[in-house]
C-alpha cells in the first residue's frame, strides 16, 4: 500500500468522525431551545437588516443539510427544519447563510473568486472522474491522458482550498453578530459555536481529502514503468 494511498485511508476515516461528530452536535443544539423565541427564518431577516442588506431573500428549501446562500439571486436558502425551528442549532446555520450575504454585499474578496472559479470547476469535476479512471488503466501507453486528469483534478482541489477561508469567515461573522447584538444566551451562544466549529471542520478534511487523493494519483503518474 503506498503511502498516498494510507493518507487517503486515514483522512477518509478522519472525515467519518467529523460527520459523525457534526451530526451529533447539532441533533443535541436542536434540543436547546432559543429564549428568544426566534426562528431560523426570524434570526436570518435580522442579519441582513442588522447589515444593511434589504435586497437578500430569506426562503425555505427542501431536505436536510441544502442550507446555503444563492448569489446569483440573492437567497439565503435555509432547510426546513432550520428555518422553522428555534433552537441554538438553527440560529447558527441561519447566520451562517447569512454571513455569506454579508460577505456578497462587502465584495469579500474569496467569496468573489470562488464565485469566479464555480463554472470552471463545474466541468472540470465532472470529466476528471472520467478522464482519470481511464489514465490509470492506459497509464503505461498514454500517460498523457491521466496527466490530463490530474490538471483538471487539481482545478477542484484548489477550489476546496478557496473554500475554507470563505466558510470560516461567514461562520465567524454569524458568531460575532449573535454576541454583539445579544441574540443568544450564554449557553445558546456556546452551542452555536461548537456546532459551526464542527461544520467548518467538514470542509477542512473535504480539502485535506482532495488534497491527498491529488497525491495519490500523481504517485500514479510518477510512478509508472
Amino acid at each position: 500500500m503506498s503511502g498516498s494511498f494510507l493518507l487517503v485511508a486515514i483522512i477518509g476515516i478522519l472525515g467519518m468522525y467529523v460527520q459523525y461528530q457534526l451530526k451529533n452536535k447539532f441533533k443535541k443544539y436542536s434540543k436547546l431551545h432559543l429564549q428568544n423565541g426566534l426562528s431560523g427564518k426570524e434570526i436570518a431577516e435580522k442579519m441582513l437588516k442588522d447589515n444593511g442588506i434589504y435586497d437578500v431573500k430569506v426562503i425555505s428549501t427542501p431536505g436536510q443539510l441544502t442550507d446555503h446562500y444563492n448569489p446569483t439571486n440573492k437567497t439565503v436558502n435555509l432547510s426546513e427544519s432550520v428555518y422553522l425551528q428555534r433552537n441554538a442549532a438553527a440560529a447558527a446555520v441561519a447566520a451562517h447563510e447569512c454571513g455569506h450575504a454579508v460577505q456578497h454585499a462587502k465584495a469579500y474578496p474569496w467569496l468573489q473568486l470562488r464565485s469566479k472559479l464555480v463554472p470552471a470547476v463545474g466541468i472540470s469535476s465532472k470529466l476528471a472522474s472520467f478522464i482519470l479512471i481511464a489514465g490509470i488503466f492506459t497509464v503505461e501507453a498514454f500517460p498523457q491522458l491521466l496527466l490530463a486528469g490530474i490538471i483538471l483534478f487539481a482545478a477542484t482541489v484548489v477550489f476546496s482550498i478557496i473554500t475554507l477561508p470563505v466558510e470560516y469567515d461567514a461562520s465567524n461573522r454569524a458568531l460575532a453578530w449573535l454576541e454583539n447584538k445579544q441574540m443568544l444566551t450564554p449557553d445558546e451562544q456556546s452551542g452555536a459555536k461548537d456546532a459551526l466549529k464542527w461544520a467548518a471542520r467538514t470542509y477542512l478534511v473535504a480539502a485535506l481529502s482532495s488534497i491527498a487523493t491529488l497525491l495519490y494519483y500523481l504517485n500514479i503518474y510518477n510512478s509508472r514503468s
